[in-house]
């Protein structure tokens, strides 16, 4: 997909308009694991996500090669939909983004204060997916999908920044969407020539990827009604697929339990804020704590973009989407499981 002199040229892009996040080792997340744990903080970035590093590395590549779209359109269910209108619309280039009915009120806050034009359809990810690239046909934009060689180019920054400074982990925990960021860090490691395993994490509840690679082909699922919105997939596209059955150690299926949480460990431990998707890395980590045990582990924190109402479900003991006392005991079981 690229090589690594252009994986480079990507992070001097990325470079001209944030500095590189930091990874770091929290006392707290080491004792609960059992296991050097190092947290690779993509929650620091301008848009508070990872994805910002793809849209910076699209518009780059527009930009030096067929030229500037006069429009842009795209479908996400966020942080992918700040990404683009970020790099975008400082450039002059509108953006039109696509998101499901009942999507994160302060992600679509995000994405129309960065500059976009926010439209919902659809009762999910790929409803809006769908109908964005219709529209984008019909008006004779350029259709963004939510994964392309310079997105992964782009995302893969956060994985060279994390290689060259830590070249000895053992493994890396990274949640699955789309896939633009796993298959990111698996092309980094590849590129680096690293013996580093990559470990996928999808929600129980948007198992698609890992369904596909333990059947050796594509597999949908009728829905993906997880609250980690970014991870909510429940069609994986072909091209991440392949990277990912060939390249990843293991794809691990972590409950919606589980990733809530990681959330209040995360905050406990480093007083960061993950969103779900953002938590969904350690929530695998600690359900493989005792096969990980002493070893040297990365975990990407993506992002800590999430609804304030969210969260303080999350914080005071509760599972989004599972009623009050019931998620609160369901989480101190998982806990203590």
């Amino acid at each position: 997909m690229f090589d690594l002199d252009a994986l480079r040229q990507a992070q001097r892009v990325v470079a001209r308009h944030m500095p590189p996040t930091p990874q770091y080792r929290w006392p707290g997340l080491c004792a609960l694991t059992g296991c050097e744990v190092w947290l690779k903080h993509e929650n620091h970035t301008p848009i508070g996500a990872f994805k910002v590093r793809g849209g910076l590395v699209l518009l780059d590549e527009l930009q030096r090669g067929a030229g500037l779209p006069g429009k842009i359109v795209t479908a996400t269910r966020g942080n992918h939909g700040q990404s683009i209108p970020y790099a975008a619309c400082r450039l002059g280039v509108p953006v039109t983004v696509y998101v499901p009915r009942g999507n994160s009120v302060e992600k679509n806050a995000a994405m129309s204060g960065w500059g976009a034009e926010l439209i919902e359809f659809g009762d999910d990810f790929e409803e809006s997916r769908l109908e964005s690239a219709r529209v984008a046909e019909a008006e004779g934009a350029l259709a963004v999908p939510p994964f392309h060689s310079a997105l992964v180019r782009g995302v893969a920054t956060y994985a060279l920044e994390l290689f060259e400074a830590l070249a000895d982990l053992d493994a890396v925990y990274v949640p699955i969407g789309m896939g633009s960021g796993v298959c990111g860090v698996i092309l980094a490691r590849d590129l680096l020539g690293l013996d580093t395993e990559v470990i996928g994490v999808v929600s129980a509840n948007a198992a698609a990827m890992a369904r596909s690679v333990e059947a050796g082909k594509i597999v949908a699922t009728d829905s993906a009604n997880t609250f980690a919105d970014g991870m909510a997939c429940r069609v994986p596209m072909q091209a991440p697929f392949a990277i990912v059955r060939d390249g990843a150690a293991r794809v691990v299926e972590v409950e919606e339990q589980d990733i809530a949480e990681a959330m209040r460990l995360l905050y406990r431990h480093t007083h960061n804020v993950a969103e779900g998707a953002g938590a969904a890395a350690f929530a695998a980590l600690m359900r493989e704590r005792e096969r990980q045990a002493g070893r040297k582990i990365g975990v990407i924190l993506t992002g800590g973009n999430i609804d304030a109402d969210v969260l303080q479900t999350v914080l005071g003991g509760g599972v989004p989407g599972l009623g009050g006392d019931a998620a609160r005991r369901e989480s101190v079981q998982a806990v203590a499981g």
